[in-house]
């Protein structure tokens, strides 16, 4: 594995683009490293590599298979020792701004313009002599069950995170994705309740995926919902699964998809107004897509994975830029929405 680290190390010396990933249950980490610095964009998603693409649809960049030297390596289960993370102290303005921005939208809800809307907010923590090595092995080890992912492009910058959501897994025209919503924090029972809310906020997410495969889908099947763990806090999900008709594309199906109730709310275009006009910051790439595009690095015939950028942070010189979001119905209160977003801002600060 020293040989393969190395490799980042050097990549990452020279200045040049790699992308590192571990996909969910799987023993292998894979790296691209491209032999160039020039930013490559996705046009058509006839194109094979990694994709790394911005919430509002307007990158889309690329590491491309043929201009980059491709590396697997198997890793192992270690322990490793987790500092007690520090519960700190909220930041008032911070809370107080991020409730009120809830509250406009719960307003928004009951004035009928919305049924859902996903909030966020960024976190900026100081960092001492990060290691992005050391930092993408703990994410491995901590979260196994995820998309495990470190993005560096030296015109881009550097973005990590282990997203518990796939967008959309395509192989010809077999496609699988899911409906991810409804969280709340691992207290350590296997019994888990799930309130009306989230519940209903799940609902919303599975119906509109179901609605909208069914533009292009000769079929389409679901699950009933269950409860999955993504790192210290639980989650509902129901797998989606079905066969397109001919002449629709990958394209198609992540356009469709993307962004998902699960990251901005219903109505798509009118949430997504309403995120743009008052979160008070750019979500550049966190809740945009990345993952495999039209590669054959584990399969023998070529497929794509695609993952939702959840539970995600952007490294800037001593700085992590930490992302969480919230998904807001009628039935939300400001006050525990904040607390949501601090539980699920612990998955990337437990590896740092």
């Amino acid at each position: 594995m020293s040989v393969f680290f190395e490799k980042v190390m050097q990549q990452q010396k020279q200045k040049l683009p790699f992308v590192l990933y571990c996909k969910p249950n799987s023993d292998t980490i894979i790296g691209m490293f491209q032999h160039n610095d020039t930013l490559f964009d996705v046009i058509d998603f006839t194109e094979k590599g990694f994709v790394f693409a911005s919430f509002d649809g307007n990158c889309i960049h690329l590491i491309p298979e043929k201009q980059s030297e491709t590396l697997g390596v198997i890793w192992e289960r270690e322990e490793i020792e987790i500092s007690g993370t520090k519960q700190e102290l909220s930041n008032v303005s911070e809370k107080n701004n991020f409730e009120s921005i809830v509250a406009k939208g719960i307003q928004s809800i009951e004035n009928q313009e919305l049924k859902k809307v996903v909030l966020s907010r960024k976190e900026i923590i100081e960092l001492d002599n990060f290691d992005l090595v050391a930092t993408f092995k703990k994410m491995v080890q901590l979260y196994p069950t995820a998309f495990v992912y470190c993005f560096c492009h030296p015109k881009v910058g550097i973005w990590m995170g282990a997203t518990p959501e796939q967008l959309v897994k395509a192989n010809v025209n077999v496609f699988e994705t899911m409906a991810l919503a409804g969280t709340q924090k691992d207290y350590g029972s296997e019994e888990i309740v799930w309130e009306k809310k989230e519940r209903e906020e799940q609902q919303y997410v599975t119906d509109y995926i179901v609605d909208q495969l069914k533009e292009v889908a000769l079929e389409v099947s679901v699950t009933e919902p269950y409860s999955v763990k993504a790192g210290s806090v639980w989650h509902l999900k129901t797998d989606v699964w079905g066969v397109l008709n001919e002449g629709f594309s990958l394209k198609q199906v992540a356009y469709l998809l993307h962004p998902t109730p699960a990251v901005c709310g219903l109505p798509k275009e009118v949430a997504k107004a309403f995120i743009l006009k008052n979160e008070n910051y750019d979500r550049t790439f966190y809740t945009g897509f990345l993952g495999e595009l039209n590669t054959s690095f584990a399969l023998d015939s070529v497929s794509s994975a695609l993952f939702v950028n959840l539970r995600c942070m952007q490294i800037r010189g001593s700085q992590a830029h930490l992302y969480m979001g919230c998904g807001i119905t009628k039935d939300s209160i400001p006050e525990n929405e904040w607390m949501e977003s601090v539980n699920k801002s612990m998955t990337m600060k437990k590896v740092l």
